[in-house]
């Protein structure tokens, strides 16, 4: 009998997980510019560690791209965003699918700025606005593709439980007082708030009972942010304490600072240093002057977030505009980059993208350009409770990634969104970056 020879068991190919290898790149990572490579997965969504991949499962690259030294930071997110292109969140639900279909348009328009995730918000209206808006506006959750562009993390309610003397362009005639939790939750509906449809509230601690409220709503996993406010600096350390862990636009709607009394702003200097607020800033020269901006970041950098508190004008040509405002249509005046209630010299929220408020803080604040990226991915990310799932290349986050090209002007460094991918997918391309 002859020698038999038992073939080898057949081994199957690794399985195709859609991956995609960045290298000849900067990745943000952390406060540093890192030449390194990048791995991601279309099929996972997710952030791929490429040494076990390669080493354990046998992996390799479907695809490698090189960036010729592009930067690769994470997906921008923008947590006061009250609409865009022509579309208010705060506008009433007339019809159901068409509401949808708005919200879904600015979406796929919006992700082409570089934001991949964002809350949408939505400012003191009537009751029957919120409960009728909100279920469409709540996180996106497993609608995990990338062709619908960004995502929302959930609704940030600004108003109505805000102080009428900080009003700004809120309509006063809508503005209350919570004595118990379920003055809230009644306001914007016990479904949304069950469902986590709300996901940060903006609150004057010193109105009604609010600030020994503040505990019941955090455990419910709602952001607690203090903002059109008359607080002093007392009453807002004490909100940081109830559970307060943001500032909605410092320094915009809410006490100045007083060298006898710091107010709001005072909590930055003195809580320590891992309990103090995180903080937005609307760098869009209109808000606040450049200066202010520095004092503030200088103040506290790890808890400074960029918000563009835009409007539906942004993108829209200069004109006047509808604004649903409590229970009536104001009008908004947009000459340039600045909106103005029509007939008051009030600012209306601002026409700016957030990619714009980086480099303008690049500009402003001489903040690196990690530090500038990370105010609007890594630290609103950690706000959200977020961290590990989104603004940051940890392994197994959500893979959202915005790549620059860098140009000068007038010897400022600014950045320019060449691609932006959504869960390991390609979702936009600019022109010039592919020609």
């Amino acid at each position: 009998m002859g020698l038999q020879i038992t073939p080898p068991t057949p081994t199957s190919p690794p399985p195709n997980m859609g991956i995609t290898k960045f290298t000849n790149c900067r990745v943000v990572l952390g406060d540093a510019l890192v030449n390194a490579d990048l791995w991601v997965s279309s099929v996972t969504g997710k952030v791929v560690n490429s040494q076990a991949a390669f080493f354990d499962d046998r992996l390799v690259p479907d695809v490698t791209l090189d960036l010729g030294g592009r930067i690769v930071a994470p997906g921008l997110i923008d947590c006061q965003l009250n609409g865009a292109f022509g579309f208010n969140f705060s506008s009433k639900v007339d019809n159901g699918e068409s509401y949808a279909d708005q919200v879904a348009f600015v979406n796929k328009k919006l992700i082409q700025t570089g934001v991949t995730s964002y809350l949408p918000t939505v400012t003191s209206q009537k009751p029957e606005l919120y409960q009728q808006n909100l279920p469409y506006l709540g996180p996106s959750g497993a609608q995990r593709n990338f062709r619908d562009g960004s995502e929302s993390l959930g609704a940030h309610v600004e108003g109505p439980f805000l102080n009428p003397t900080k009003n700004g362009i809120h309509d006063a005639n809508v503005l209350r007082a919570a004595e118990t939790i379920k003055d809230v939750i009644d306001c914007y509906g016990p479904k949304n708030v069950a469902s986590s449809k709300v996901k940060m509230i903006t609150v004057a601690p010193e109105v009604g009972n609010m600030t020994s409220l503040l505990p019941d709503l955090v455990d419910r996993g709602i952001v607690c942010s203090i903002g059109h406010s008359e607080a002093t600096y007392e009453q807002a350390l004490e909100a940081v304490s109830a559970g307060a862990t943001m500032i909605t636009h410092l320094f915009n709607a809410m006490r100045p600072l007083h060298h006898r009394n710091p107010g709001i702003f005072g909590v930055l200097g003195s809580v320590s240093k891992d309990t103090r607020p995180y903080f937005g800033i609307i760098a869009d020269g209109i808000h606040l002057h450049p200066t202010t901006i520095k004092i503030a970041f200088d103040a506290h950098p790890d808890g400074l977030m960029l918000v563009t508190d835009a409007m539906h004008m942004v993108g829209l040509p200069d004109g006047r505009y509808d604004w649903t405002n409590g229970g009536d249509t104001n009008v908004i005046v947009k000459v340039g980059s600045k909106l103005l209630l029509d007939g008051s010299d009030k600012i209306a929220g601002s026409s700016i993208s957030l990619i714009e408020c980086v480099n303008n803080f690049l500009a402003w604040t001489g903040a690196s350009i990690p530090q500038a990226i990370n105010a609007v991915t890594a630290t609103p990310a950690a706000m959200l409770g977020l961290t590990g799932v989104k603004g940051s290349f940890t392994v197994g986050a959500d893979a959202d990634l915005a790549i620059f090209s860098e140009e000068d002007n007038n010897g400022a460094t600014q950045l320019v969104v060449d691609e932006v991918w959504k869960f390991g997918s390609l979702a936009f391309r600019r022109e010039a970056a592919s020609s």
